[in-house]
């Protein structure tokens, strides 16, 4: 696959890998420090070093996974938290017989090994081509005969143009670079930090169990819901038709106005009814979802929404399974309600993606960031019903903004039919 880099983005990427190239010193101190507790644990004070060490160790990972997940976008999968089992001594043989822990020993020990001299690569290339380019030009003549710069020998003016440009290229070659090289990184760092499959698979297993009996207990409600509104809404309209409708025919021979203004008052029931029923309707699945797919079915929450709203879809959505579209059509409408109501937003953007394999939604808003799923049953409620199709939330939401979501749902395409991709409300 061919990345295409711009030049902007090549010196966000430049920027990323000095950074990076840059912690593997913490990277490295902690991972020193965690295999020095384990060389004492034979002479008793490593059991009393090795606690706090993992905790430093885990600290510094967690940091680098969080960072993994911004920069690459994706969600990257944790161990389990290390094993606190009260006394020192206890507690250090649980972090011995942890999985996780030796995971992150190994990243530590692996990284600045490997994972530091790749990023290294786009920042020495940018900063000695800034010394051909921006000092070789001018101090070539105090260097001497024997100034060189890579394979060219600047003894003369033309020499040291040449190196200026050489310089140049070197530059142009690290910004180019650093996009890959970064991506390069990512995937070892993704490959060495996260969780086994086996470790993954168990927390679906669990994840999918506590989702089904949230589904089934929310499904108890709904149906109470359904139930309590029918009676209260519908039906109480319906019997109070039934019995106007029974008036009005007793008086169809003694009073005939009377009659006529009773079958005005029914026509009148029997819309408000038809409008309850549709509102219902509404709330398990809107109309609009069923007859023309999830792009317009958020188009329409755009055009309902007072906020500033882009729908994109490229290329157009095929037809999903009724399941998920209504499962993405609720997560989008409660973000939209998020950003209207606690982010303070003004525009949104919503882009929507189908790879063959996998739905993914992304929501933007402008407002003022630090959301956090911790502080409501917003987000909470969002993630629960991806949960039911094994899908993720990946929320960035930096205090000052902007926020953006990501929903990520796997799916196939239950039809080839598509729908129109884009819309501005």
């Amino acid at each position: 696959m061919r990345v295409k880099v711009s030049w902007r983005g090549g010196a966000v990427a430049l920027g990323r890998c000095q950074l990076t190239g840059l912690s593997g010193f913490e990277v490295a101190g902690a991972g020193l420090l965690a295999g020095l507790a384990l060389l004492l644990v034979p002479v008793g004070l490593g059991l009393w070093l090795l606690p706090p060490a993992a905790t430093c160790l885990r600290r510094v990972a967690d940091r680098h996974r969080t960072r993994t997940a911004r920069w690459s976008g994706r969600p990257l999968s944790p161990p389990e938290p290390l094993p606190d089992r009260g006394p020192v001594r206890r507690t250090s043989f649980a972090v011995l017989g942890d999985n996780g822990f030796w995971r992150d020993l190994r990243w530590a020990w692996l990284d600045p090994l490997t994972g530091g001299p790749l990023v290294s690569v786009p920042p020495t290339l940018v900063g000695y081509g800034a010394f051909g380019a921006l000092v070789q030009p001018f101090v070539w003549r105090q260097l001497g005969d024997g100034n060189w710069y890579a394979f060219v020998p600047v003894t003369s003016t033309p020499t040291a143009l040449a190196a200026l440009l050489l310089g140049l290229a070197f530059m142009a070659a690290g910004l180019r670079l650093s996009v890959p090289v970064l991506a390069l990184h990512s995937r070892l760092s993704r490959r060495l930090l996260s969780a086994p499959r086996t470790t993954e698979l168990t927390r679906r297993v669990a994840r999918l169990t506590d989702s089904r009996a949230t589904v089934l207990d929310a499904h108890a409600a709904e149906i109470t819901r359904i139930e309590r509104d029918l009676h209260d809404g519908a039906q109480a309209r319906l019997v109070a038709l039934g019995l106007t409708l029974e008036q009005a025919t007793g008086l169809f021979d003694t009073d005939p106005a009377t009659a006529r203004t009773l079958l005005l008052d029914v026509r009148a029931a029997s819309e408000r009814a038809l409008q309850d029923l549709r509102d219902l309707v509404h709330g398990i699945h809107p109309p609009v979802l069923a007859d023309r797919g999830l792009t317009d079915a958020v188009r329409s929450l755009a055009l309902d929404s007072h906020l500033d709203v882009e729908v994109s879809a490229s290329p157009p959505l095929p037809r999903l399974p009724a399941p998920v579209e209504s499962a993405a059509y609720f997560a989008v409408s409660e973000l939209l309600t998020n950003a209207a109501k606690h982010a303070e937003a003004t525009r949104v953007g919503i882009t929507l993606v189908h790879d063959g394999t996998r739905l993914r939604v992304t929501v933007t808003d402008d407002g003022r960031g630090g959301a956090d799923p911790a502080g409501g049953t917003g987000l909470t409620g969002v993630q629960r019903r991806l949960d039911i199709f094994d899908g993720v939330l990946a929320l960035r939401s930096p205090p000052g903004g902007p926020t953006t979501a990501t929903l990520e749902i796997p799916c196939a395409s239950s039809s080839p039919k598509t729908f129109s991709s884009s819309a501005t409300a």
